[in-house]
């Protein structure tokens, strides 16, 4: 019988998030850990990562949030199987499972099993009686339902073995933007940290965009120059040069920016350090093609105001609200259920 209040639940997420706006020494030690044991996990990546958290966790958004949450008086264990491809990227799943009272089974990611457990020792800190609600385990076995996250090969596995019990089976998904040609330095900027952060590792990173025939490549290349640093970094380099030499081997048609390269494919999924793009005359195309699509699209950006399609601003797929449910499956709905 759980005894935790929603009032509890709200005033310790509140804290978390104030902590997550200025988080401490101790923090930034277990920051240095994780990036020693994922070179993908740079002090700069994990900053914007806790960032982003921070935002999601403000007060509005958590009273507004929890208005639809009911505690379980009568917790279930929903195991929780992790990825690692960017800085805490489980963080919503977990949260989502103490919110409403129920007891997490953790399986970390090995890339990235450092960072959530500091993150939900905070939180048991500002609301003891959560210690009973987070277990971690290597093996999943005693639970009520699943959350897992895999890729599309890890899904199937999944299902095999989750099948029979209420559960969530995410795998691989990319997202796309759309080009007007009517777009200021300012939103290509932006749009540059939806395609290059996390070094565009994430499913909310811009894998494609779509763009005007005859549009004007410098128009986009120009504005992330800002970005170029982002070639130092020894494993995105070595994608970024792989890639390259293929294309240059294979005399395919590219665009090349000393960082990141472009490429014309009808396909989502790009390779690290390439962008795909795509040539349209008609957007309303584009749009029709992309609800084909749904399945495999995690989000979209752009300057796109139609009635029956949502798009994001530049600048924010990779600051998701805590109603924005990853593959548009309401956790909280799914939970309720159990």
């Amino acid at each position: 019988m759980s005894s935790i209040r929603k009032e509890q639940l709200i005033s310790a997420f509140k804290q978390l998030g104030k902590y997550l706006e200025q988080p401490d020494e101790a923090f930034q030690s277990v920051v240095y850990l994780a990036r020693n044991a994922n070179a993908w996990f740079t002090e700069e990546e994990v900053n914007k990562s806790v960032k982003a958290l921070a935002e999601m966790l403000n007060e509005a958004d958590l009273e507004k949030w929890f208005e639809k949450i009911t505690v379980a008086t009568e917790p279930k264990k929903v195991g929780l199987i992790l990825a690692g491809n960017i800085p805490l990227v489980g963080f919503h799943d977990v949260i989502c499972v103490l919110a409403t009272g129920n007891t997490a089974l953790i399986k970390l990611s090995s890339s990235d099993n450092k960072l959530l457990p500091f993150l939900l020792n905070k939180l048991i800190e500002f609301l003891p009686e959560l210690k009973n609600h987070v277990i971690y385990v290597e093996q999943l076995k005693d639970f009520n339902a699943v959350i897992a996250t895999g890729s599309n090969n890890t899904s199937r596995y999944f299902e095999y073995y989750f099948g029979k019990v209420p559960n969530i089976i995410r795998r691989n998904r990319n997202s796309v933007a759309i080009l007007t040609g009517d777009e200021n330095e300012e939103d290509i900027a932006q749009l540059g940290h939806d395609i290059l952060d996390y070094f565009g590792m994430g499913c909310r990173s811009i894998s494609k965009v779509f763009i005007p025939k005859n549009y004007e490549i410098k128009n986009f290349f120009e504005p992330l120059e800002q970005f170029k640093d982002i070639i130092n970094h020894f494993k995105y380099n070595n994608n970024y040069d792989y890639n390259k030499s293929i294309y240059l081997v294979n005399q395919q048609k590219h665009y090349d920016n000393g960082f990141l390269l472009l490429k014309e494919d009808e396909g989502l999924s790009s390779p690290l350090a390439v962008l795909y793009y795509e040539t349209y005359e008609n957007i309303d195309e584009v749009i029709e093609k992309l609800k084909h699509q749904q399945e495999q699209i995690q989000c979209i950006v752009g300057n796109i105001s139609k009635a029956d399609f949502n798009a994001l601003q530049f600048g924010q797929s990779q600051h998701p609200k805590l109603w924005d449910y990853a593959d548009h499956v309401d956790t909280l709905d799914f939970l309720k259920q159990l």
